[in-house]
């Protein structure tokens, strides 16, 4: 009965496991009886699934969502906002090493870019509440994993130990022909 210890943590409501087996198929898994499947709950009553449901929910609100912006960092190329505020985490689109002022490159080195890269980001996790130690997932897309050497230097001064999760890739592209674009996740 490990789900039912599952889900008293979780503070779901007592559930009459035997009546739900006529009804729909129990699988085991993470959350026991959170993972049901078939038709039976679907002809459930809406109050029961609501209250079933009702503790594992994240709200999709559209009021819970905030778009963070700040003329400290590049604007967004596009239909898209520098970050958005999502509950208790922030979620920074990709920047690229773009001047703010000018929104040209700082340069064509991929130091240089990273660098500014790294400030602009540390310019919208500032207007947002957070810092560098906020982040704990990072992104990083280069034009040439070759200068994955010379990123890893410059990241290391902005990203201390615990440093966050991370993953990196070479892509076809990047917008405005950039060496490098780094995206995150903060927790607020």
């Amino acid at each position: 009965m490990a789900w039912l210890a599952a889900a008293k943590s979780f503070h779901l409501p007592a559930v009459d496991v035997t009546a739900l087996r006529s009804r729909a198929p129990l699988a085991v898994g993470c959350f026991g009886c959170v993972s049901m499947a078939g038709a039976g709950i679907g002809r459930s009553s809406s109050a029961f699934r609501s209250k079933l449901f009702a503790s594992l929910s994240i709200s999709a609100d559209a009021s819970i969502k905030e778009a963070i912006q700040t003329d400290k960092a590049p604007a967004a190329l596009g239909p898209y906002s520098q970050a958005i505020k999502a509950n208790n985490l922030l979620f920074v689109s990709g920047v690229l090493g773009l001047v703010p002022e000018t929104g040209k490159f700082v340069s064509d080195s991929v130091e240089d870019q990273t660098e500014q890269v790294l400030k602009n980001m540390g310019e919208i996790l500032k207007a947002s509440g957070a810092s560098y130690s906020s982040v704990v997932k990072t992104t990083i897309m280069l034009a040439d994993l070759k200068d994955f050497k010379k990123v890893n230097e410059i990241y290391a001064k902005y990203f201390t130990s615990p440093a966050p999760a991370r993953s990196t890739y070479q892509v076809a592209a990047l917008p405005l022909d950039a060496k490098i674009e780094i995206e995150c996740i903060a927790v607020l």
